[in-house]
């Protein structure tokens, strides 16, 4: 599902608001929950899962075009664990 259908679909159910509000709202919701994982905070969306940061460590790669090394800095990248109602509904949903 991308924004926009998200944004379809929330306003078919909600008539009393107009698509141009509901696009706001999930944008200002995006906003929100970027601003917490940049400042490396955790969260938490009981019944559908968690967002936090892993750390990667820095590490030695390779420049693939010359071959010599490169120090790569240690980075962090979000993470996504399903909450258990989640996991439970993906598990018993229609079989393809």
């Amino acid at each position: 599902m991308k924004r926009s259908d998200l944004i379809d679909s929330l306003s078919k159910q909600h008539d009393d608001f107009s698509a141009l509000d509901i696009e706001a709202v999930v944008m200002h919701l995006i906003e929100v929950m970027s601003e917490a994982l940049e400042e490396r905070r955790r969260i938490e969306i009981r019944g559908f899962g968690s967002l936090c940061l892993r750390e990667r460590p820095s590490r030695l790669g390779r420049n693939p075009r010359t071959g010599e090394p490169v120090a790569l800095p240690v980075r962090y990248i979000p993470f996504f664990k399903p909450g258990k109602a989640l996991r439970e509904r993906v598990d018993s949903g229609p079989q393809t």
